[in-house]
């Protein structure tokens, strides 16, 4: 597959038509709202961009990078390692839920892009697996560039963050948009450093958004599922 094919199919995977359901989780910034911590565009762009340096934006876009790398090295093992410690970090269980059910979906809507896999592979499928793990170890049976897929998962990521501000805050589109413009340099930064990934870089200090995805499912109204 050429390089602007690959492009077209990540480009397919990240779209918000693509069904995965990703518009119904907020992962925690609906009680960030709730609770008056994040009430414009400028607390918004500084909620996400905590995410990037030491949240799970970093982590995710690792974990992602870690997978997708295995599957091309046909490093089963190391796939399942970091499978497992994804699941295993996920601080609610709203988020454990988010993540198992998106990647399920992932697969089986990539499923329309038919490709052979090695049985080892298709085993792994068959088994609960974090959404970033799902895209990662697609992008590399599919042979899309790692840094491509990199950068456009956390940057649809921080797009579907920011599409909560803007129901919930509210804020207008053109402010929206402004927030996702100045995080760009961020996006770019956050994705070079993840090509590089090893399981033992693997860490987070994001207390503040746990804390919220935790006291989510006590909110007395809610219009997100995390």
């Amino acid at each position: 597959m050429d390089e602007q094919t690959a492009l077209i199919r990540l480009f397919s995977w990240l779209s918000p038509a693509f069904p995965i359901g990703g518009f119904a989780y907020s992962q925690g910034l609906e009680t960030a709202i709730a609770d008056g911590r994040v009430r414009d565009k400028d607390q918004l762009a500084g909620w996400i961009s905590g995410q990037s340096h030491r949240g799970n934006l970093r982590t995710d876009a690792y974990f992602l990078a870690i997978a997708a790398r295995a599957v091309a090295n046909c490093d089963w093992t190391t796939l399942a390692e970091a499978n497992q410690v994804c699941l295993a970090l996920q601080v609610s269980a709203e988020r454990d839920k988010e993540t198992r059910e998106q990647g399920k979906s992932f697969l089986q809507a990539a499923s329309a892009w038919p490709m052979r896999a090695p049985d080892a592979l298709n085993a792994a499928f068959e088994q609960a697996m974090a959404l970033p793990i799902a895209f990662g170890a697609m992008a590399g049976l599919h042979r899309v560039s790692p840094g491509a897929a990199i950068a456009g998962f956390a940057n649809s990521a921080v797009a579907q963050q920011i599409s909560v501000g803007v129901r919930l805050i509210p804020l207008g589109q053109t402010a929206g948009l402004a927030v996702q413009a100045s995080l760009e340099a961020e996006i770019a930064q956050m994705s070079t450093e993840a090509l590089s990934a090893q399981l033992a870089d693997i860490s987070g200090l994001s207390y503040g958004t746990d804390i919220a995805s935790i006291k989510h499912e006590d909110l007395r109204v809610r219009i997100f599922r995390s």
